[in-house]
This record gives structure tokens, sequence and C-alpha cells, in this order.
């Protein structure tokens, strides 16, 4: 078993990474069984996988427990299905000084934890994230929230877990494409600050991607390290240090939205290729070798993944993505803060970006990706 710590006072915790964990749940997190019960909240595809080894494991554990299923996809994470999660919750006697078990990937865990964060004012919460998006990133760092109509994540709450349990095998289930979309989200980390990691994930991600358990283990432990450091050092966004996690999001949502934040873009897909956009968007401004640029996208492709609107399947002008950016939780002011670069880990804030230059920017990309590929 490996151990992470994320070290916030007296809201410290600790990430544990450890293959089968699921079926030792009862040692690995019934310490937080207050009351001597957990509910878990899962949704309908873990429900038929993953949901009947944890209870197995508390089972034996003689920990009980109850469960909540809600639908898969996206669209759980809104204020009809917070409703009826909290409804639940409530209906279920949970207290403040309860855990809730959130057994998921990214929307689970945001969509939980936002609840536990505004149920009696607050209980705690479990994340057992089972998908390499939820594993490497939406786990860690307290971040939670539903999606409006205006956007992405606009509605939520930061609010720490109290353990994080990361159980590699369940990624043995996901389907290849959320294992593409969730690699997305590793290769962030080499991009943000760490060109070595980076260079693994070349010479890696292939056999990560194709189940290898030493590569997805090893891809774990340093994405959440890195991020448990960057938590650390700026929990709530106030120094800019945590922004950086941010890198390839502003572009990434906007085309969430136009995509109706739906199946047909997944989110570490949108990350991708908002990743590569903010790349060859720092080229074209003289900021970053037009080479790293190249090297990124080529690397994204490489894993099956978009690297740019078009192959994300997305035909809307500059002017239409930048409106979507405009309901960016980040605006301050006025101005929105693009995470740019220049070059290969060497991520920094830029606020002073002109909108319009990225609607520009945006336009060109739509005529030349779009011509390339025939998606206009």
């Amino acid at each position: 078993m490996t151990s992470v710590s994320v070290s916030l006072a007296d809201r410290s915790y600790d990430i544990n990474i450890v293959a089968g964990g699921l079926d030792r749940a009862d040692a690995l997190i019934g310490r937080f069984a207050r009351r001597g019960r957990f509910v878990i909240v899962t949704d309908e595809n873990l429900a038929a996988t993953q949901l009947p080894r944890l209870q197995a494991a508390l089972d034996r554990g003689g920990i009980a427990h109850d469960a909540i299923v809600l639908p898969p996809g996206e669209g759980t994470k809104s204020w009809a299905v917070l409703e009826r999660l909290t409804d639940g919750l409530l209906e279920r006697g949970v207290e403040r000084s309860d855990n809730v078990v959130a057994l998921g990937g990214g929307v689970i865990g945001d969509l939980v934890g936002f609840a536990a964060s505004i149920v009696k004012r607050g209980c705690g919460f479990v994340q057992v994230p089972t998908t390499l998006l939820a594993q490497v990133d939406s786990s860690v760092g307290g971040k939670t929230a539903i999606n409006a109509r205006a956007g992405k994540n606009l509605i939520g709450a930061f609010h720490q877990p109290v353990h994080v349990l990361i159980d590699p095998t369940t990624l043995d289930t996901l389907p290849a494409r959320e294992a593409a979309a969730g690699y997305a989200e590793v290769v962030k980390y080499g991009l943000i600050d760490d060109p070595d990691f980076f260079a693994w994930c070349e010479a890696n991600g292939p056999a990560l991607l194709a189940g290898d358990a030493e590569a997805r283990t090893t891809a774990i432990e340093r994405s959440v390290r890195a991020k448990a450091a960057i938590v650390a050092a700026d929990e709530r966004e106030t120094t800019g240090t945590r922004a950086l996690l941010n890198l390839g999001h502003t572009f990434g949502h906007a085309l969430e939205a136009e995509t109706g934040f739906s199946d047909r873009l997944l989110h570490g897909e949108a990350v991708a290729a908002g990743m590569a956009l903010a790349f060859r968007f720092s080229a074209a401004q003289g900021l970053c070798p037009a080479e790293d640029a190249a090297r990124v996208a080529a690397h994204l492709r490489s894993a099956g993944l978009p690297a740019s609107a078009a192959e994300a399947h997305v035909t809307a002008d500059g002017e239409t993505l930048v409106a979507h950016m405009m309901h960016d939780k980040k605006m301050e002011g006025g101005r929105l803060p693009f995470l740019l670069a220049r070059g290969i880990g060497r991520t920094f804030l830029a606020k002073d970006v002109d909108l319009a230059e990225v609607a520009a920017f945006l336009d060109g990309e739509r005529v030349r990706r779009g011509s390339t590929l025939g998606h206009l």
C-alpha cells in the first residue's frame, strides 16, 4: 500500500493506493463508519460491478451499510439529482457525525461531496474513486459541485473528504474511452511543471492504457502526489498556485458547454483538446515553441484523445465558444485568467488575455482543422 498525505492542518487526510483495496475496505476505511454504518452512493453501472465488492468487505467487518444508486453520466450533476440524493441521505438518518461513501467516478465524487457539504450543514465523506480521472484528479482536493445551465461546476463548495481509498483494480472494468479520458488528467501533471513526467507518459502511456498494473499505479501515485502538494499550498485558489490544475479547462469547459455537458464529449476528452488548444494559442502568442505544442497534440492523439475542437466534434465559431467562457467561475473583474505555457512543464497563469484574440485564434483553428479533418 502506498499512502500520500494531503496536509491541511486539522482537515488533513490520507490517500491510500492499494490494489484490491476495495476487497479490504472493512480494514482500510472501517474506522470512518461512525455509529458503525455507512451510506454508500454510487451509480447504476457500478451497482453491478464494484458495489458488491465493497458491500462484501463491509459485511465481513460487521459494518452496517445502505446504498443509494443514481443514474450514470454528467447529467447526474444537477439540481434535481442533488435534491434526490439529499432527501435520500436525510431519509436514512444521516447525521453530522456520519461519513458518506462516494463510490464512483468524478460525477459521483463531485455530487456526493457537495451533498455532504450541505446536509445538516456539513457531514463527512470518504472518496472511493473507480475511474482513472477520479483517481488521479477529482477525488483529491475537496472541490465539489454540480452543473448549472450557465456552465460546468458553477454551484459547489470546497469540502475535503476524510479519506481517499484508491484501488487500481477497479480500472479493470473501465471502458477504453473512459480510461483514455482519465489519462488526459495524468498528462496534465507533466505539462504543468514536470517535463520528465510528460516524457514518462510518452514512453509508458500505451502500457498504462493497455492495463499494465505497474504503469497504472505509477501514474496514479505521481499524479496524486503532485496534486496533494498543490492543494496543500493553495487549497482555495487564493495564491494562484492551485489554478495551474485548470490547464486545458477554460477551453475544455467551453467545448463541453457546446456539446451540452453530455457523453458526446467526456470531461477528460474536453480537457485534452483544451490543453492542446492552450499550447497552440501560447505558440501563436509567441510564448511557447511550436514544436512543444505539436508534441503535446501528437501524444494526446496517440492516446486516442482529441487535440482540437474539430476532433472533439465541435464546430462552433470562436465568438460562440468565448461566450461560453464568459460563464467560467474563474472570471474576476470582468477578466478571465488563462493557463498558458512557455513550454512543456512551464505552465503559468495569464490574467491579461484578450478574448477577442482567443476568438480569432479559435476561428483560425476552425478553418484549418475543419478543412483538414472534414468536420465542417
